[in-house]
């Protein structure tokens, strides 16, 4: 079964665990500019979003790499970058639909989530539960049925 990252901003406080955890185990440093997850604020709502990539099925991703140094890990079907093959060439930022993609400004290679391998680390950091890591079908059911309980209170109606 394929598990994807799921994000749910209404569980988000903006408390920004998941980019100091990510940037630390990845380069080692405290810094949310190294971090392959990136919380942002809504001002007007006031309401903070987690943006992370989507590991998106038809990436743009990796249909605009002229290198082709993004692919497909099998285990984790995560979008990954391979360092070696990455000239730098900023693509793949342009082409990311959430701007997930970021340029290591030092090496010039392009850095993303990759999911830790299978084992992401913004969510087992994360208190609020505001991400999660579970089977794409059961995060789906999910998410359906909390549009549909919304649909159903909006409307005065019982559950039950």
């Amino acid at each position: 079964m394929t598990k994807i990252l799921v994000v749910d901003p209404d569980k988000c406080t903006g408390c920004r665990t998941c980019e100091l955890v990510c940037s630390f185990d990845r380069f080692k440093v405290f810094d949310p500019y190294w971090a392959r997850i990136s919380v942002y604020r809504d001002e007007r709502n006031g309401v903070f979003i987690p943006v992370v990539c989507m590991q998106c099925e038809v990436a743009p991703c990796m249909e605009s790499c002229p290198s082709e140094a993004l692919y497909r890990d099998e285990k984790t079907n995560a979008v990954v970058v391979n360092e070696d093959k990455c000239i730098g060439c900023r693509l793949c930022v342009n082409a990311c639909p959430v701007g997930a993609i970021k340029i290591d400004p030092v090496s010039k290679v392009a850095f993303k989530c990759d999911l830790c391998g299978g084992d992401p680390k913004c969510v087992k950091h994360c208190r609020t539960n505001a991400l999660t890591y579970e089977e794409e079908v059961k995060a789906a059911y999910r998410k359906a049925r909390e549009r549909s309980t919304r649909i159903i209170e909006a409307m005065g109606l019982s559950m039950g």
